[in-house]
């Protein structure tokens, strides 16, 4: 637990979408198909030059306006990425560039959580934050590049964008609780493999490692017990009870696993944030583009309890509560 403020939300799209009638024409697909299994009808697709810190700067300039500071105040930069620019520097490092941010006393780095990263991220802020310290928090993926467009059953789900979140830790903000658990995967149900190295120097690797690989099925049964699980874990720290959860932002990966969650917990899919009809799977960034665009949306307001909750490859599972 401890006092943190909420300042400020932005998120960032690329310009092109994807839509499902777009994919029927290079894979073995329909409409309804994505869909009934899915609930998504869109995705955002970034170009080469949308690279995953340039939609990161974006998200995050939108964040400093609305929170109406100085960005010399941030003091703390992650960026929760699966997909980063390249190996180093940091994708954080890219961003602090592009904002303008060199010449400040700052920490900038990355966090690989993958779909619960910002979470992760979440998280590490307030724990590292001194008093009055500000922390710009991001979610950025470009998942297009490591997605196989010939595989129906990921090709469909994934999207690129970022989404951030600006907070300061303050003896005036709100009480905020954390959870987080890995399991690990040693079936690899969800994974991007690494390449299998030659006995035989300058030997060619086929360019497969470079796919994001899943199993749906086993994928799906670990994120329904995964949130469940967030959830209930998240609410033990607090005073709270499920019921005084005004609203909650999952990560949003497939609506079927949003509805068997609320089923599970016997709540009204109202209770959840949902826009993934239009981002589709965007990984880190799923949570934060989400939370952008409630406040956009004026869903969020002074006095509520938020929900933060999300599970990712590793496995990877967490939730925050936050008070606004």
């Amino acid at each position: 637990m401890g006092q943190i403020q909420l300042l400020g939300c932005g998120h960032a799209c690329p310009a092109h979408a994807i839509d499902n009638q777009q994919l029927e024409k290079i894979i073995d697909t329909s409409d309804e198909w994505i869909v009934q299994r899915t609930g998504i009808h869109s995705r955002y697709v970034a170009s080469a030059e949308e690279t995953t810190s340039v939609l990161a700067a974006r998200a995050a300039r939108q964040a400093i306006t609305a929170a109406g500071i100085d960005k010399k105040e941030i003091r703390l930069l992650i960026v929760a990425t699966l997909s980063g620019d390249q190996p180093m520097p940091s994708t954080a490092c890219l961003v602090q560039e592009r904002l303008g941010m060199m010449d400040q006393s700052i920490m900038a780095f990355d966090l690989n959580a993958a779909c619960s990263g910002f979470l992760y991220a979440l998280q590490c802020a307030c724990a590292m934050l001194e008093e009055g310290a500000c922390a710009l928090v991001i979610g950025a993926e470009n998942l297009s590049k490591i997605i196989d467009w010939s595989d129906r059953g990921t090709c469909i789900l994934f999207g690129d964008g970022a989404g951030a979140a600006l907070i300061r830790r303050s003896e005036q903000g709100k009480r905020i609780w954390h959870f987080a658990q890995s399991k690990g995967d040693p079936k690899r149900v969800l994974d991007i493999p690494g390449k299998t190295l030659s006995d035989v120097p300058c030997v060619n690797v086929e360019e497969s490692y470079r796919y994001l690989h899943m199993d749906g099925r086993e994928v799906f049964r670990f994120a329904v017990g995964a949130m469940e699980e967030s959830i209930h874990r998240v609410l033990e720290k607090s005073p709270y009870a499920l019921d005084d959860v005004d609203l909650i932002i999952p990560h949003q990966a497939n609506i079927r696993i949003l509805a068997s969650v609320a089923r599970h917990m016997k709540l009204p899919m109202e209770r959840f944030y949902v826009n993934l009809d239009r981002f589709g799977n965007t990984s880190a960034a799923s949570v934060p583009i989400a939370l952008s665009q409630a406040s956009e949306e004026g869903r969020l307001h002074e006095g509520m309890k938020l929900l933060l909750v999300g599970f990712g490859g590793g496995l990877t599972y967490a939730a925050s509560l936050i008070e606004l």
